[in-house]
């Protein structure tokens, strides 16, 4: 897991942070393994220059959280759209929708599959949709992996769709970028420091397809998302939030990773690649459990 350090912003939980011009996040708590584990989650919210809004990545909200919302969404009726940008960030999603049903919901074809309750605007492995608040929000979906049906559904959740704010340079990001505001206990167990940033450990497994181009292709990917996107704040899940300085910091990132793309290259090279990693296969999606958001 290749590393970079910096010092991220400490943000409480459960509050409205504001993260830059017309750019919010709430962190909140997650827990896993009994409770014994808390890795964390957030939401971020966006406010177009029409005055409404987009929610990225719905959590659980407190009834303080909820009030804060609430006076800046104009007790919801400005929320155009909730998102979600990760395939097993779904758990928030039935409690949110009933507090806020008039928005519109966008959601990754596991959503769509998982969530029959919600009635669905519509799926973010279509171009047009992830383009549809394009130039002030822009959204990608990165290359060299599975973004449909992610296998093995208890480890594989390196891959979510990138979302860019242009007018507050703020890069929301779940899961394929970790980055550590006092980590939690199983991120420190496997080497995870304050203030680093990393790729998803699964990047080393399961993350990536087993093929030799996958590899290129996604440090390409990262490539063109580093040239294209000019942000400067960088929002992710399960870990925390750097105010500054965070383009360059990616940017180490993928230089300090290119030996572990060449390894994981000439490692897929030497095997016989046996999974399906075709996006033609959403039948097959297992939608009852693995959730981590």
């Amino acid at each position: 897991m290749s590393t970079v350090r910096s010092n991220p912003v400490s943000v409480e939980k459960h509050v409205l942070f504001r993260v830059g011009s017309q750019f919010w996040n709430i962190r909140v708590n997650f827990k896993r393994f009994a409770g014994l584990v808390d890795i964390g989650s957030h939401m971020s919210l966006i406010q177009l220059r029409n005055g409404n809004f987009l929610i990225i990545n719905p959590i659980i909200l407190t009834d303080h959280s909820r009030y804060e919302v609430d006076c800046l969404t104009e007790n919801g009726t400005t929320i155009e759209a909730v998102i979600g940008v990760h395939p097993f960030h779904t758990l928030a999603f039935p409690a949110f929708y009933e507090i806020y049903p008039n928005a519109e919901y966008y959601g990754t074809p596991r959503h769509l599959k998982r969530l029959k309750q919600i009635p669905w605007t519509g799926s973010l492995d279509v171009c047009q949709i992830r383009r549809k608040w394009e130039p002030e929000v822009e959204m990608r979906i990165p290359a060299g992996a599975e973004f449909v049906n992610p296998l093995p559904e208890s480890s594989n959740h390196f891959v979510s769709v990138f979302v860019f704010h242009r007018p507050s340079r703020t890069l929301h990001v779940d899961d394929t970028i970790v980055y550590g505001d006092h980590p939690s206990f199983l991120l420190k167990l496997i080497g995870f420091k304050h203030g680093t940033m990393a790729f998803h450990p699964s990047i080393k497994g399961s993350g990536l397809y087993p093929t030799v181009e996958a590899p290129s292709q996604f440090r390409l990917w990262m490539e063109n998302i580093l040239n294209d996107w000019n942000f400067d704040n960088i929002c992710c899940a399960h870990s925390g939030v750097k105010i500054g300085g965070a383009h360059e910091l990616v940017s180490q990132l993928v230089k300090a990773a290119e030996s572990l793309f060449t390894k994981l290259s000439e490692k897929n090279g030497k095997k016989t690649a046996t999974d399906d990693v075709s996006s033609d296969n959403q039948a097959n999606l297992n939608v009852t459990d693995n959730e981590c958001g």
